[in-house]
């Protein structure tokens, strides 16, 4: 047989996916609720590259309290970095929102577009993939993270310790993926 090409949709899942069977036990009131979780993570997913793209051409929104203007906004007015790569490796890599670092001085924002409860969590992360990736010694740098959500703005001062811890496990662990790897060839 000849199968259909479908290049379009290589590496692409749907919403109705095999993978994803559980669709299929829902109710329609369950469906409802799993259409809407899609289409707001969608909304995320354009909100994110269309902030990206307004960073990329260094245009301002008008000052309010609006979230994805203050997050674009104070971007721009750090002379940030928009969906920067960083990576430790290939089993620990991930994109910051926005990056800079200047003066000593490691930014790194979130957009968040949801409503759940936020963490700093992974923008500390994200500076341990900083630091390792670029060499850098936590406890000789400042560092400032925030979190861009419903309208507000949450500011944390990165703790070099913790950034240091979270460090030591990246190091470890990527170690034991690597390990487990060679022994399972």
């Amino acid at each position: 047989m000849n199968f259909n090409s479908h290049f379009d949709l290589v590496g692409k899942h749907a919403l109705l996916s095999a993978s994803k069977y559980h669709w299929t036990n829902y109710d329609d009131d369950k469906f409802e609720t799993h259409l809407t979780t899609h289409q707001l993570a969608q909304r995320g997913t354009d909100l994110h590259a269309l902030a990206a793209e307004l960073i990329r051409m260094k245009v301002k929104l008008p000052r309010n309290a609006q979230t994805i203007n203050s997050y674009v906004n104070d971007a721009l007015g750090y002379h940030m970095t928009a969906e920067q790569v960083l990576m430790y490796s290939y089993n620990c890599f991930g994109t910051a929102d926005s990056i800079s670092f200047r003066k000593e001085l490691l930014r790194i924002h979130d957009l968040k577009t949801g409503t759940s409860k936020s963490s700093f969590r992974q923008l500390e992360i994200y500076a341990a993939m900083f630091c390792l990736e670029y060499r850098i010694k936590p406890a000789e740098i400042g560092m400032e993270f925030r979190i861009y959500q419903s309208d507000a703005v949450e500011v944390l001062e990165g703790d070099p310790d913790e950034i240091t811890h979270i460090m030591d496990k990246i190091i470890r662990f990527d170690k034991r993926i690597t390990t487990r790897s060679l022994e399972n060839v």
